[in-house]
């Protein structure tokens, strides 16, 4: 449900909500993935939709939302290095140390990736894999330790919402669940940049 006049709210109000919300919303969230549900839930960009990215069925529950064709790959959310390294067949280290100079949220398309479920990856076996800095995306994906797939929050062909509250009601009544953290944050986000790292030479795929 969203609040009436939900961006009048001063910042230390909005804070004071945040906090209040945080723990429970990763429980919520742990219960729901755990079950193999969907959840809406604000990433290191743009808000997303979410569920296990080992597990398929799950993964398929998304497409039906977005309403979009399976074909089409899925980035997947990691808490740190040592995740990577565990779902991708000899990563570049050098990589990791690129990645330390970049500002913006960088989503990695790797090849030889593994452990995934395979309606996450593209024809080509490879995957967009971005490790996440965000409070609340590292804290949930520490808590529930598997990778999650984030696609923005959005029906197919639709422009991606820039914060909440312009993400369409059809894709909030479809989740299992919606993240009360960070609903009041008003600020624009942007999709994060997506490259490839062939040997030892950045590509960039957008910006």
């Amino acid at each position: 449900m969203r609040l009436a006049k939900s961006v009048l709210l001063p910042e230390h109000k909005k804070s004071a909500m945040d906090n209040d919300h945080f723990l429970q919303d990763i429980e919520n969230c742990l219960e729901v993935l755990q079950a193999g549900g969907v959840i809406l839930y604000p990433t290191d960009t743009v808000w997303g939709l979410g569920c296990d990215a080992t597990n398929a069925g799950a993964v398929e529950k998304i497409f039906a939302i977005k309403q979009r064709a399976g074909a089409k790959s899925l980035i997947v959310l990691v808490a740190g290095e040592r995740d990577v390294l565990q779902y991708v067949a000899a990563p570049d280290l050098q990589l990791f140390d690129y990645l330390e100079t970049v500002n913006k949220p960088t989503t990695v398309i790797y090849e030889g990736v593994i452990g995934l479920a395979a309606n996450v990856l593209a024809e080509d076996g490879s995957a967009g894999i971005r490790i996440v800095n965000e409070a609340f995306c590292k804290h949930l994906l520490k808590r529930f330790r598997k990778p999650l797939v984030s696609t923005s929050a959005n029906i197919s062909g639709q422009p991606a919402p820039l914060n909440f509250a312009g993400i369409d009601a059809a894709i909030k009544s479809a989740v299992d669940y919606t993240v009360q953290y960070r609903r009041h944050d008003d600020a624009i986000a942007s999709p994060s940049a997506i490259i490839k790292w062939t040997e030892g030479r950045v590509e960039v795929i957008r910006e």
